[in-house]
């Protein structure tokens, strides 16, 4: 078994931690009791330098209100990654429009004991994106390292 001299991790790791971040990345969002999503809107973050949840990441919520965005509410990331306060209301459909995340992933690793470049190569990582079915639920989940990010739509 070889060990990368640079992490001091080795295949086997890395291959283990990959498999637990794509169960995680598979599991399903957060739901009430009659099994109906807590929010039309979600996210969560895994920490793919770590292997784990992104647990502690602080998230701000923008809206898009004529030619700039508002922020709306900031918030953080529970041991399981993801976000307990619902980013759009509960009730009725969502609001068709553009909306932002920002994930303060510098701020996320520099707590988490990860080596940064000074200054970090990703600071805050902005996802810019639309809601245009109001009644659909929308995830919009992050995968991080200090160096790379990826999203997509999820369920």
């Amino acid at each position: 078994m070889t060990t990368d001299t640079s992490t001091g991790f080795s295949r086997r790791d890395m291959l283990a931690a990959g498999a637990a971040l794509a169960t995680l990345a598979l599991a399903p969002a957060a739901q009430a009791a009659d099994g109906a999503p807590k929010s039309r809107l979600t996210t969560h973050v895994l920490d793919t330098y770590n292997g784990r949840p992104g647990g502690g990441m602080r998230i701000d919520f923008l809206k898009r209100d004529g030619e700039r965005y508002v922020l709306d509410k900031t918030v953080s990331t529970n041991a399981e990654g993801r976000v307990d306060t619902p980013l759009l209301p509960v009730e009725g459909a969502a609001a068709i429009g553009r909306y932002q995340l920002v994930f303060h992933v510098a701020e996320y690793f520099a707590t988490n004991g990860a080596e940064q470049s000074n200054p970090p190569f990703l600071d805050k990582v902005t996802l810019e994106f639309a809601i245009f079915e109001a009644e659909e639920h929308y995830h919009v989940p992050l995968l991080c390292s200090p160096w790379s990010y990826t999203t997509y739509r999820g369920s």
